[in-house]
């Protein structure tokens, strides 16, 4: 029999490759943690982590262990709920969102939701999808509204976590000008264009993304200012510092001043979707992520029909199971 205390401790080493932060972080000793392993790995016969002095790696053995530790604990969770709600009498839904996704697509959803089941209590976190995927592992939230660009989800490295992705729309990024920018007035641009210009961006991950793109072209962009708002990148751009990478969904609403350029193929784009455990038998969650699309489908009635492609196509298309990997940490 494997015990559930062993497993949450390797989760824990495995979070933070050692065994000093994994114990900092249980609230227990290095040497109880390295115990926990040690006899873990005994009752399986394997080893679970290698050990070194720069640290823990998990070993093949590890990493299917962790990913079972991790469905133990979703299942743990789930079941927490389940007893909640039969003492409550009320269901309970938690949503972890990504800002603009939220802001555009979900208040909407919601409000159908809500009207149809007013018993249901709706819980919203606001979390990057770095953030909000393991949340979706964990069982602390029941679905996540979130992204990935032309790479996979984000992840940690060797987990193998079983998430299911529905996709929503895609989500081009734009450049984003003054409107007295000599290129202002384009009806799309190559980013090999833009080697010269500086750049302010709303997010540490565009950023990452723009200069992958950049290199590609053949040049390394001048980035003079980063934030973590898109709107304020907007104002920045407006007050001259440089122009921007946008996605589609963050150019409402428009911005006086500023004029909004397509880029030619291969376009940088971003892939919204929902990820969900798969053994989903909330149908709470069916309903929203069907609500979800349908806002998905409508969104080029909110947002200029130039600026947005609805259904996807290719990468990222349809529902389909994933595992989460890490890729330098933005997809």
């Amino acid at each position: 029999m494997i015990d559930v205390q062993r497993l949450r401790v390797l989760r824990a080493v495995a979070e933070h490759g050692s065994f000093n932060q994994a114990a900092a972080a249980l609230h227990l000793t290095p040497s109880a943690v390295s115990q926990h392993v040690t006899a873990l790995e005994r009752s399986l016969g394997a080893q679970v982590v290698a050990r070194s002095t720069r640290g823990v790696t998990l070993t093949p053995a590890g990493q299917i262990m962790v990913g079972a530790a991790e469905s133990v604990a979703a299942e743990l969770v789930h079941a927490k709920q389940q007893v909640d709600r039969l003492a409550g009498g009320r269901t309970q839904l938690t949503i972890a969102t990504f800002t603009s996704g939220g802001r555009l697509l979900l208040p909407g959803a919601l409000t159908h939701l809500t009207a149809a089941r007013p018993d249901i209590v709706v819980h919203v976190r606001e979390a990057e999808p770095e953030d909000s995927l393991p949340l979706v592992r964990q069982g602390a939230v029941d679905l996540a509204l979130a992204y990935h660009f032309d790479g996979p989800l984000p992840g940690r490295p060797g987990r193998s976590s079983s998430l299911e992705w529905t996709a929503l729309m895609e989500d081009p990024l734009h450049v984003v000008l003054p409107e007295t920018h000599p290129l202002a007035g384009r009806e799309a641009l190559d980013i090999a264009e833009l080697a010269a210009e500086p750049w302010v961006l709303g997010c540490l991950k565009t950023e990452a993304y723009l200069r992958r793109h950049a290199e590609r072209a053949g040049f390394d962009p001048e980035v003079r200012g980063t934030t973590t708002d898109y709107f304020f990148a907007r104002s920045l751009v407006a007050a001259g510092m440089g122009i921007s990478l946008i996605p589609s969904i963050a150019l409402t609403p428009r911005t006086p001043g500023l004029r909004t350029v397509p880029i030619t193929p291969p376009t940088p784009t971003r892939y919204l979707g929902v990820a969900t455990l798969h053994r989903r038998d909330h149908p709470q969650v069916s309903t929203l992520i069907q609500t979800l699309q349908e806002q998905a489908a409508a969104l080029d009635e909110r947002v200029p029909r130039d600026l947005t492609r609805r259904r996807p196509s290719g990468t990222g298309a349809g529902t389909r199971s994933v595992s989460c990997r890490v890729c330098g940490g933005t997809p």
